[in-house]
């Protein structure tokens, strides 16, 4: 971390200088700024998105612990991310679903029923993808937003087995659940290296499942359980220190 970074929060957390605090929120706003974008076009204005991105900011420079050692937008990434999710489930039922969004789910159920009729298969989304013209983004997209589905179900991504569970991100936020612990560090050093990366990926440069494991030159599916199996490490060494 730049020295001068650490100087800055030095002098807000010690002394509650607020010039100091500014200076934060006035050099990590592109970072606000960058995962409200993320959100844009799933039924928020982009305003809304950043000014909750921006209060999560402001919290997140309130609680950053330096002892840590973590770059502070390790720490301030999945804390934003969390937050706009977060308010994403609290006006979940107030956000209409985009007009689009709607006919492009009816026309995918619609693609799918005729593509089971003919070879008795469910369809993946990447046969969905070429069967409809547009991209697999578009068709997980619509997906999501279509309708309630079971988690035992098994999702359209190709794999031969697992369900929807498999790939649902832990709930847990491991970073806040222990930011205030100098021993996560250490303890993520102890891991091996192919854990390491995962965990550098997944948190720090906060990619996806899907972009995790293309980097990582595996299946989603491992990615997913290797994901749970780390935390699930990670949380047993340390829960000493809890």
């Amino acid at each position: 971390m730049e020295q001068e970074v650490i100087e800055l929060f030095k002098a807000y957390q010690n002394n509650h200088d607020l010039t100091a605090r500014d200076k934060l929120v006035e050099k990590y706003l592109y970072v606000a700024e960058i995962l409200a974008k993320k959100f844009v076009g799933r039924g928020i204005e982009y305003d809304d998105l950043f000014q909750v991105a921006s209060l999560a900011l402001f919290k997140g420079i309130e609680r950053f612990d330096l002892s840590l050692g973590l770059e502070f937008t390790t720490f301030i990434t999945p804390t934003i991310t969390g937050e706009i999710k977060n308010y994403f489930r609290d006006k979940s039922r107030l956000i209409k679903l985009p007009r689009k969004l709607s006919q492009l789910s009816g026309e995918i159920r619609k693609k799918k029923n005729e593509i089971f009729a003919a070879t008795g298969k469910k369809p993946t989304v990447k046969e969905l993808s070429l069967a409809l013209g547009i991209s697999e983004e578009e068709i997980l997209r619509a997906q999501e937003v279509g309708g309630t589905v079971s988690l035992d179900t098994a999702p359209d991504t190709g794999e031969e087995e697992g369900s929807r569970y498999d790939y649902i991100p832990d709930k847990r936020d491991f970073f806040e659940d222990f930011e205030n612990k100098e021993s996560v560090s250490a303890a993520i050093k102890e891991l091996p290296e192919m854990e390491r990366r995962l965990i550098a990926l997944r948190f720090g440069e906060e990619l996806s499942q899907a972009e995790t494991a293309k980097r990582l030159g595996v299946s989603q599916m491992f990615v997913s359980r290797m994901e749970r199996k780390i935390l699930s490490k990670l949380k047993e060494r340390l829960s000493d220190c809890v």
